[in-house]
């Protein structure tokens, strides 16, 4: 309600206009306000809202003139359109719009940062409430069992470590053998008997490395470490020999080349044929085109997709010593590369890698190694069938959640934090270590996404090489059958056991992905991610208990 003091009688003093009331008067706006909506629109639209007329404008826009061009009036039309978009309402107004919710299919949306950043938050308080829980029933923050192995014999991991790196580097020398002349002469020519001799040494090293733990006593901590370097030492040397093996074949063909006569004319790739018999003339021609693109492809071969290096320039110990350090397995004459070293980033990875594996071993502390031995003494103390199964599927069912944090945080030490950091040593530049496996909906999409550097190796030197002589269905089966033999060393390392328990889970992934891709099962990618993530979390459990328990 308005009282006397808000209404005034007409300022003029009229006795005749004294019975119509008026509104106070306010005081004048900001001049630097005015001025910004008069440049903007905003103040003519309020004032022909509120039916007056600001000393700043006239309150409406100028008029167009019949004979405006059409340029002149698109104009006008679309300024009076933005200004009648910009009238208030004087209840606020919901926008609604047809839009899908985040985690619809259908969304474009991909940022899920947030998410991550919970990982991380939970993790810490998973262990900062087990070392309270520890210091209330020991009366020290963390157990020891696991911590104390990392310092057994590990002097001892470190030379052998060394001395292993080293003798890869016996790769190039033999090389150099196999394409010199003395090498020729002897018959080690790539092709001849320097592949052999190559792949001898391979074997007779990666035989001696792995059993030097088994013998030295390690402990599964140090086994694991240095068998997972052997096997990565071990396709980066396969990578180096051969495709330099190649090289050096190439190298011989196109210098053949100098001669045409005696010289090899097969084509370095195939190419479409021209669908119909040439000519004499046109095959002369052809003859001398073919014989020149031959040379461009072999002389396109021996160059660096960058241009910047060309064999044999790249047989260099720099370069060998720079290729063991890059993060990839595939061997190649040159890299994209990063402008330098950015020492911050550096730094977080370094710090990364150790908080992951102390969350790691937090976690194989508490929650695994706990169940394994509860479980391993209650074995010895049945003798039905029944009850064996009863203690395997309770410790199977205990050991889901604790090893599919484990699977995570082995996946961010690996890929996100040691790639990350060597690749920042290197200034290696293409990072892109693994893709979106956690939308996999079958085992070929997750062997393709969750470890590109691998998938690299075995689509190059594996798939690739033997797809020509055996086909694809069978140059698929070798791929998945050399590493399951992979994996299962791998799991003979930790629990010096040979059981073949992961060499049968990895065999089967095949049938089970020529199931998803029938026509009941194919397309429905959420089953499928389903399915692939219970296979996952469930396998991983079920391993462990199979090999440490039976």
């Amino acid at each position: 309600m308005s009282s006397s003091a808000d209404i005034h009688t007409n300022g003029n003093g009229n006795a005749r206009h004294e019975h119509i009331l008026r509104p106070r008067a306010i005081k004048p706006n900001n001049p630097a306000v005015l001025r910004t909506m008069g440049e903007e629109g905003l103040l003519a639209v309020e004032s022909m809202q509120n039916g007056s007329v600001s000393g700043q404008t006239s309150g409406r826009s100028t008029p167009v003139p019949a004979d405006a061009p059409p340029s002149v009036r698109s104009i006008s039309s679309a300024r009076k359109q933005l200004r009648a978009e910009q009238r208030r309402r004087l209840f606020p107004t919901i926008e609604y719009a047809s839009r899908v919710s985040h985690f619809d299919p259908n969304s474009d949306y991909r940022d899920f940062q947030g998410f991550y950043i919970l990982f991380w938050i939970a993790l810490t308080i998973m262990a900062i409430t087990t070392m309270l829980r520890n210091i209330k029933d020991t009366g020290y923050p963390m157990r020891v069992q696991i911590w104390q192995l990392f310092t057994v014999k590990v002097w001892e991991l470190a030379l052998a470590d060394g001395l292993m790196v080293l003798n890869t580097a016996i790769s190039l020398p033999l090389h150099r053998l196999f394409r010199s002349q003395i090498g020729d002469k002897l018959g080690l020519r790539w092709q001849g008997g320097g592949m052999a001799v190559q792949s001898i040494f391979q074997i007779v090293w990666f035989a001696f490395w792995v059993a030097l733990p088994f013998n030295r006593e390690w402990t599964w901590t140090a086994q694991v470490f240095l068998t997972l370097h052997t096997l990565v030492l071990l396709m980066k040397m396969h990578s180096y020999a051969f495709y330099n093996g190649h090289l050096s074949e190439t190298e011989r063909r196109l210098k053949a080349l100098d001669e045409p006569s005696t010289a090899s004319k097969a084509p370095a790739y195939q190419y479409p044929s021209a669908g119909h018999t040439p000519t004499s003339e046109e095959r002369e021609k052809k003859d001398a085109d073919e014989l020149s693109r031959l040379r461009e492809d072999l002389a396109i071969e021996l160059t660096s997709p960058m241009g910047s290096v060309t064999y044999p320039k790249n047989l260099t110990w720099a370069n060998y010593t720079d290729y063991i350090f890059c993060p990839t397995l595939c061997y190649e004459l040159e890299y994209p590369r990063t402008p330098g070293i950015v020492w911050t980033e550096l730094g977080y990875k370094i710090l990364a890698v150790f908080g992951v594996i102390f969350l790691l071993t937090i976690t194989s502390e508490e929650f695994i190694l706990p169940v394994m031995i509860e479980s391993a003494y209650r074995l010895e103390t049945v003798t039905s069938f029944s009850e064996t199964a009863l203690i395997l599927a309770e410790s199977i069912s205990m050991l889901l959640f604790p090893f599919m944090i484990t699977f995570l945080l082995v996946f961010l030490v690996i890929f996100e934090y040691v790639l990350g950091a060597f690749a920042e040593i290197t200034c290696f530049a293409d990072r892109h270590f693994y893709s979106d496996w956690w939308n996999s909906t079958d085992w070929l999409e997750f062997s393709r996404e969750w470890n590109i550097p691998v998938h690299h190796f075995f689509r190059r030197h594996v798939y690739s090489a033997s797809r020509p002589h055996i086909g694809r269905p069978m140059a698929t089966l070798i791929t998945f059958l050399i590493s399951a033999i992979g994996h299962e060393i791998v799991m003979a390392c930790i629990t010096k056991k040979i059981r073949g328990y992961g060499f049968l889970a990895q065999m089967s992934q095949l049938p089970i992905v020529m199931l998803q891709r029938t026509k009941w099962i194919k397309g429905k990618r959420v089953l499928n991610n389903v399915c692939f993530w219970c296979s996952m979390i469930l396998g991983l459990s079920m391993m462990c208990s199979l090999y440490v328990l039976c």
